[in-house]
């Protein structure tokens, strides 16, 4: 099958990271990621419709869990296969889908847009900025809150947006990848433990926490080798990321985040509101430095410089 040439699938992503790097997430381009989140819309509203137990929830978000998998991944498959007609149109297509897949440049920039109103003194502003990038409540976050939440999801965001759709790409082309971006956006939809999504998001968090499983630790070991550009050192991070791997909710998310603590040597995790309950998470890391704004930056080096790291062992695997 032509999307499981694994050497060309790293060319493919190579010129796609290239193009993300330089163009991003420009607005005025209608991104693949709107639609699957208005098709996930559309599928939960049917099915709370039909659905009133909770085990009748829990079971409809296993269907829309398949119904997204199925769609993400047989779409770009079936453009690329009629894209074959032309060697260039193919090529073409394959790293523009994938380019759609990443997004470290709008995540740097995400975390630029906190950071700047931070360094002004305008903490509304930074919470205004932050709201859009996070799941939890930020009217009433402080200063330092505002930078721990921020620091966690680049880091977080480093595996998912990032590393795991570069080695889904590499194993599988732009479909796989593609359906990989469904699955998160998912779980970044209805993936909540709270009330109102606990069933319907019980599975579609579930998938997302196996598809994660490989990529989270991956980030993580990448981020502990890169961490002495940063003023950390290897063994000590990587001793933070093991000591530290269980303390979150998630199975996968403490991975980059501990990578980033110790890289950094810092303290993340603590107390968090998400829409009206409370919920508190371990610290992972040691405060040896005092969480700053400036860590906002040099997170946003790291998840690029992990990045790079990995696109330079897939590059010398090619030659």
């Amino acid at each position: 099958m032509f999307n499981f040439n694994i050497k060309l699938n790293i060319i493919y992503m190579f010129f796609a990271a290239i193009i993300d790097f330089i163009v991003g997430d420009p607005l005025w381009l209608p991104h693949p990621i709107i639609y699957i989140g208005k098709l996930i819309s559309k599928l939960e509203k049917i099915f709370r419709g039909k659905c009133k137990s909770e085990k009748g929830l829990k079971l409809c978000g296993g269907f829309i869990v398949i119904i997204v998998a199925v769609s993400t991944y047989l779409i770009p498959y079936m453009l690329l296969y009629v894209a074959r007609i032309n060697i260039y149109v193919f090529h073409g297509l394959n790293i523009l889908l994938l380019w759609t897949t990443l997004a470290a440049k709008s995540l740097y920039n995400a975390g630029v847009d906190v950071y700047r109103p931070l360094i002004k003194g305008d903490i509304e502003e930074a919470r205004v900025k932050l709201s859009y990038i996070v799941g939890r409540d930020t009217k009433e976050l402080s200063e330092h809150e505002i930078i721990r939440a921020t620091v966690e999801t680049i880091s977080e965001n480093t595996s998912d947006g990032i590393i795991a759709p570069i080695i889904y790409g590499i194993v599988g082309g732009a479909p796989l990848a593609m359906m990989y971006k469904g699955i998160n956006t998912m779980d970044s939809m209805l993936g909540y433990m709270n009330e109102k999504f606990r069933y319907i998001g019980f599975f579609p968090a579930k998938t997302d926490d196996v598809f994660n499983f490989i990529p989270a630790r991956i980030t993580g070991v990448l981020m502990c080798i890169v961490a002495p550009l940063l003023g950390g050192n290897i063994i000590g991070t990587f001793k933070i990321m093991i000591r530290d791997r269980k303390n979150h909710k998630s199975p996968n998310c403490a991975y980059p985040e501990a990578a980033t603590a110790g890289a950094l040597k810092i303290q993340l995790g603590g107390t968090n509101s998400y829409f009206g309950e409370v919920m508190y998470k371990p610290t992972i890391g040691e405060p040896i430095k005092e969480l700053a704004v400036e860590h906002i930056f040099q997170t946003g080096k790291l998840m690029y410089l992990t990045e790079v790291l990995l696109l330079i062992l897939a590059m010398l695997w090619v030659v």
